[in-house]
C-alpha cells in the first residue's frame, strides 16, 4: 500500500508545479502583450504634444505615438488636445481661430518647465506645436500611431483631412487606430475606410454598466474601447474582453494600477510614463 501511494503523492505534486509553472509563464505573456501607449507622448517628463514628447515615449518603448487633433482656421491637423492653446503654449485663443503660421509662433515647451519644475529642461523652451504632417514626416510611415478626433462638431472636414494625410504618407494601416468620444466621428471614418480601425472613447463613470445591445453596437464599427481606468472594476473589465473587444483605459500613471488593471483582463492603456508600464512588463 505504501509503495503505491508514494508515487502517487509525487505525481499530485509534479501535477501542481507543472500548472503553477504554466500559470506563471501565462502571466508573463500576458504582461508582455500589454499596449503600451505614450498618452501625448512622455507627457509626463516632457511637453505634451510635442516632437520631443514623442521621441521620448518612443525611447521608453512606447508602442504608439498618440495623436490628438485640433484643425487650424485655414484646415491645418495640429497635435494639441485642447480647443484653446492657453494651456499648452504661451498664447491665447482657439485653434479654429488661428492659422498655422500664428499657431507656429507660440511657444509650446515653456510652459512645462514651468509647472513641472522637476523635470524641467532648457531644451524644452521655444518647442513648437507640430502638425499631424510633421509627426508623419518625422517618425514614417511604419510607427504606430494612435490618433484622436477631438472635437470633430467644430471642425468639418477633420475626418477627410485625417484620411488624406494617412494615403498620402502611406502610413501602415496595420499599425494605425483611430479613437474618439464621437460616435459619429467615427461612423464616419469607417464609411470613409472600412479598412481603418477604430476605439470608442467612454466617459465612464462609477456604477456604470455597460449591456449587451452597447457592446454591439460598438462592434458594428469599433475594434475596442477606451474607458477611464479610474472607475474601472474588475466585472466592467471582463464584461469588455470577453466580448472579444480590445480595452485600453486612460490614463494610468502608477505601477500598481497597472497592475492591477492588467490582471483584470486589460489589452493596453494610456501611460504619461511609458517607462513605467515597460518596467511593469518587464516583471519590475
Amino acid at each position: 500500500m505504501k509503495g503505491k501511494w508514494i508515487p502517487v503523492v509525487g505525481a499530485v505534486a509534479l501535477g501542481l508545479s507543472l500548472s503553477f509553472g504554466g500559470d506563471v509563464a501565462m502571466a508573463k505573456e500576458k504582461y508582455k502583450e500589454i499596449v503600451n501607449v505614450s498618452h501625448r507622448g512622455a507627457s509626463g517628463l516632457a511637453p505634451e504634444h510635442t516632437l520631443v514628447a514623442y521621441k521620448m515615449g518612443e525611447k521608453m518603448h512606447g508602442d504608439y505615438i498618440e495623436v490628438d487633433l485640433q484643425m487650424t482656421k485655414d484646415g491645418h491637423l495640429i497635435a494639441m488636445h485642447d480647443e484653446r492653446v492657453d494651456r499648452t503654449t504661451d498664447g491665447t485663443g482657439l485653434v479654429k481661430d488661428m492659422t498655422l503660421e500664428e499657431i507656429k509662433e507660440l511657444d509650446a515647451g515653456t510652459w512645462f518647465n514651468e509647472t513641472y519644475t522637476q523635470y524641467a529642461n532648457p531644451n524644452f523652451e521655444d518647442l513648437q506645436v507640430p502638425t499631424l504632417e510633421e509627426v508623419f514626416q518625422t517618425f514614417g510611415k511604419n510607427k504606430s500611431y494612435y490618433i484622436e478626433t477631438k472635437s470633430p462638431d467644430v471642425y468639418p472636414g477633420m475626418e477627410e483631412e485625417l484620411l488624406r494625410l494617412v494615403n498620402e504618407y502611406r502610413i501602415d494601416k496595420d499599425k494605425l487606430l483611430v479613437q474618439s468620444f464621437s460616435k459619429e466621428s467615427l461612423i464616419k471614418m469607417n464609411e470613409l475606410d472600412p479598412t481603418v480601425k477604430l476605439v470608442q472613447l467612454l466617459s465612464y463613470r462609477a456604477n456604470a454598466e455597460i449591456s449587451k445591445e452597447d457592446i454591439n453596437e460598438i462592434k458594428e464599427y469599433a475594434i475596442g474601447v477606451g474607458p477611464n481606468h479610474t472607475y474601472l472594476t474588475e466585472e466592467y473589465v471582463q464584461t469588455i474582453v470577453s466580448s472579444d473587444l480590445e480595452l485600453h483605459p486612460y490614463t494610468v500613471n502608477e505601477k500598481e494600477r497597472m497592475k492591477q488593471l492588467i490582471d483584470w483582463g486589460v489589452t493596453g492603456m494610456f501611460t504619461n510614463f511609458p517607462n513605467l508600464l515597460h518596467e511593469v512588463k518587464k516583471g519590475k
